[in-house]
């Protein structure tokens, strides 16, 4: 799959896509979407992971579904990556995706699952709106 344009610039800027560090870590989620992590935050966030508690129920989850199948990706020089089959029949990519940035992540959605997600998203917007204002945005 092509990573656009934006994204690739974006990698670049961080110089993350230099030479050998062209790497991203790409994993599943709990949304049936992918998520590519540029090599360097996947470090972090296994450090975060690495922190919690090792026998909590929820990291046990957390590490089944997003460490244990993570893998990692180079961009060629075309910014195209190659994602397994197993992670596109998971995320369901077939056709058209959408590549949408999560500030230092990346989701790959279907086209579909997207549309259902946002309009999940906004079906209380009341709800997003006290939620936003509990976290001081």
């Amino acid at each position: 799959m092509s990573l656009p344009a934006k994204f690739r610039e974006t990698l670049a800027e961080l110089d993350i896509t230099a030479s050998a560090n062209d790497r991203i870590i790409l994993t599943q989620t709990f949304h049936q979407c992918l998520v590519a992590y540029p090599y360097d935050r996947w470090l972090r966030f296994e450090e975060k992971i690495r922190q919690l508690p090792q026998f909590d129920p929820n990291v046990i989850r957390l590490k089944r579904v997003y460490v244990a199948g993570a893998i990692e990706c180079t961009l060629d020089g075309h910014g195209r990556l190659l994602v397994p089959q197993a992670m596109r029949d998971f995320a369901g990519l077939v056709g058209q995706v959408v590549w949408v940035g999560q500030l230092d992540t990346i989701e790959l959605w279907s086209s579909a699952r997207w549309q259902d997600a946002t309009s999940a998203a906004l079906e209380d917007p009341k709800a997003l709106a006290d939620a936003m204002a509990k976290f001081g945005l």
